[in-house]
């Protein structure tokens, strides 16, 4: 099966990407951070967040988000924003989808979600008494809606 893809754009803190990385090892899918990253991939909140599991994620560091999806060509982009459209659950996920999440304090930029307006998805949150989700939930809401629906247990 060809697993979904978990890309980061610009992500800014190390234990929201350490989570995700452990979560993208537990899972067998990969992990494409893209362009400045908020920390050092030495950090140590970035390795404590990971624990030992960093030899079983499958990384990928790209300079800029065309450079990734260059290496993913076959593969749609989904785009996760709270201005998005549709709820992640009403997405049909297809083997080898891009999840594409933005960074902490400002999400993805506008030319992002402009260049793949098809699908742009948000997590509800019911209650509304916040901006957004924190990163690693939002990533591992997304990618377990996508495993389950792919069957890819």
């Amino acid at each position: 099966m060809n697993l979904p893809h978990v890309v980061l754009f610009e992500p800014e803190i190390p234990p929201n990407t350490g989570n995700i990385a452990r979560l993208c090892a537990a899972t067998g899918v990969a992990l494409h951070l893209v362009g400045r990253l908020g920390f050092s991939l030495d950090d140590k909140q970035l390795a404590r967040a990971g624990l030992d599991y960093w030899p079983s994620v499958n990384l990928n560091l790209h300079p800029d988000l065309t450079t990734c999806l260059a290496t993913l060509p076959q593969s749609r982009i989904i785009c996760f924003s709270t201005r998005g459209t549709q709820s992640h659950d009403q997405v049909a996920f297809q083997e080898g989808d891009v999840l594409l999440f933005g960074p902490e304090s400002r999400g993805l930029p506008n030319d992002i979600l402009a260049r793949y307006p098809d699908i742009v998805v948000r997590i509800p949150m019911p209650a509304s008494a916040v901006r957004s989700l924190n990163l690693s939930s939002s990533v591992a809401i997304g990618l377990y809606e996508a495993l389950r629906q792919l069957k890819a247990w």
